[in-house]
């Protein structure tokens, strides 16, 4: 490499691509309502279908938020993680510069701030998993653009496969003669449900009624079991990681008129199959109780699943077809990062019991105006921020580290 390779240097606003921000902005809306009954309640409580025990219109809404929002739009913001990673190694490319220190720094920078974020802030943090499967990502870089999307789509829905096992396990055990078999089995399952409970027990004190070393302490609980399923539960994100490369190397998403079949089909076909696959899903089975294992439950499992992608997919076609109507969310998307942790901060604050104390008393249905509220002061905050300074506060000091050096940040500031 000469002397005279220019330098790697951050993205600069008028290389940026818009409708990647737009996409984040309104990926960010999406996880708020989605997060939003994992703040105002217990982490592990939360996210696993339609409460049976609400009635009403706090059952709409929740009934609501699991067919539309759960499912797909934080995969929706794995798949714009993935993007972003193309757009990355397209630019070392294009300058000759080496990708894999800078692109370490920025991964060891995201692993430092999800664990601030996880440990001292909330524990249903994904800025880890994200961290720790841009590494298995690399490896995108050696595959055929062609070979992207069907990698991805595999890596998806393994969790799906390994539920297959594990449901065949348990049928095979059910249907066995040997009445040992059968009894341990049932004593691992029960096993399961215990430790579940009594999880859903230790967050409901320490959150909603602990003070903030207690609720730290829980947190620290929480990320140490997280890591413990990582396999599981990173797969299906490292395949959505491996799609949105794929989106920016075959240059669909920079030239989306050259692909309108294909946005065309997303738009009317695999949004509407995602959405009946929900609704049979729901029909199946509405609630998922994570401490049984059935046939039904798993069938729910495995089309949830696959709605959330084909869905995902679709609201992508349709936030393409309809950026200019959508530019609103372009500056929250611009500071993803540090509008994801500030919703942390604000919604913990407002309903644990070291803050205001809210926890587990806004009904279900106010949750959701409570979200597009916050939402709202974020677009606003954002606006006013980045007519100011260059970055975000958070993606500033994430900049910063990954390249080495602070970063000019007012707006006023000229880059030498």
């Amino acid at each position: 490499m000469s002397a005279a390779t220019p330098p790697l240097l951050p993205i600069a606003q008028s290389e940026r691509i818009a409708i990647l921000d737009i996409l984040r902005g309104c990926a960010l809306l999406g996880i708020l309502l989605m997060n939003i009954e994992c703040f105002v309640g217990p982490l592990d409580a939360g996210t696993t279908g339609i409460d049976p025990q609400l009635t009403g219109v706090d059952r709409l809404a929740d009934a609501l938020i699991y067919v539309l929002i759960q499912g797909k739009f934080y995969t929706l913001f794995s798949l714009l993680f993935g993007m972003g990673f193309a757009v990355m190694s397209k630019r070392a490319a294009d300058v000759g510069r080496a990708f894999m220190p800078f692109y370490l720094r920025r991964s060891l920078g995201l692993l430092t701030i999800g664990l601030i974020h996880a440990v001292l802030i909330w524990s249903g943090d994904i800025l880890v998993l994200y961290s720790l499967m841009s590494l298995p990502l690399l490896t995108s870089r050696r595959l055929s653009t062609a070979a992207l999307p069907f990698t991805g789509v595999l890596l998806y829905l393994i969790p799906v496969a390994l539920m297959s096992i594990y449901c065949w396990a348990d049928f095979i055990v059910s249907t066995s003669s040997n009445s040992a078999n059968i009894k341990s089995w049932q004593a691992v399952l029960a096993q399961n449900g215990t430790e579940t409970a009594q999880v859903i027990r230790e967050q409901r004190h320490a959150y909603g009624a602990g003070s903030y070393v207690q609720a730290t302490v829980q947190r620290l609980h929480d990320v140490t079991n997280d890591l413990e399923s990582i396999i599981i539960n990173g797969v299906h994100v490292l395949g959505m990681f491996f799609l949105g490369t794929w989106f920016v190397r075959s240059g669909a998403i920079l030239q989306p008129e050259r692909y309108r079949r294909l946005f065309a089909w997303l738009r009317w076909g695999a949004w509407p199959l995602g959405l009946t696959a929900m609704l049979l899903s729901v029909h199946l089975a509405s609630w998922q109780d994570v401490t049984r294992v059935d046939p039904r439950a798993f069938s729910a499992f495995a089309l949830s699943m696959i709605a959330g992608l084909l869905m995902c997919l679709g609201y992508l076609a349709w936030g393409i077809r309809a950026a200019f109507a959508l530019t609103w969310a372009a500056p929250a998307g611009r500071m993803a990062l540090s509008n994801y942790l500030l919703q942390s901060v604000v919604c913990t604050l407002i309903f644990y019991g070291y803050g205001l104390g809210f926890f587990e008393r806004l009904p279900r249905v106010w949750q959701l105006p409570f979200a597009i509220v916050l939402f709202t002061f974020q677009l606003a905050l954002s606006r006013w921020w980045l007519q100011r300074f260059r970055f975000g506060p958070c993606e500033w000091l994430w900049r910063s580290f990954t390249y080495l050096r602070w970063e000019p940040l007012r707006v006023a500031s000229t880059v030498r």
